[in-house]
């Protein structure tokens, strides 16, 4: 099991080696039909669940992108890891998920 944070440092672990930069990215297309119920939503408010349910899918993918290039360096651990995300069109966008790849002490 890979260990990922956003901290600097695993907790009660000392990093013996980093091993470099790992990312994980998934370029996520709108669905017509959340598209009709994010301008209902727009209209009267609330949250637009369709989308929330995306994105959380597509976070998840990212982070197991990321993972998959930490285990290829043989990583115990991923720390610093930040979420960003951009426009690739106007219907679709990327998460992506960076972090450093460690080796920690035995």
């Amino acid at each position: 099991m890979m260990i990922y944070t956003t901290t600097e440092t695993v907790p009660g672990q000392e990093i013996d080696a980093v091993l470099g930069i790992v990312n994980g990215s998934v370029v996520q297309s709108k669905h017509v039909g959340r598209d009709i119920m994010a301008g209902l939503k727009g209209i009267v408010g609330g949250e637009i669940k369709g989308y929330t349910e995306m994105l959380m899918e597509a976070r998840n993918i990212a982070i197991g992108r990321l993972i998959e290039e930490a285990e290829k360096l043989n990583a115990d651990a991923i720390v610093g890891i930040r979420f960003t995300t951009s426009s690739v069109t106007d219907n679709a966008s990327e998460i992506l998920v960076f972090g450093t790849a460690v080796k920690l002490r035995a």
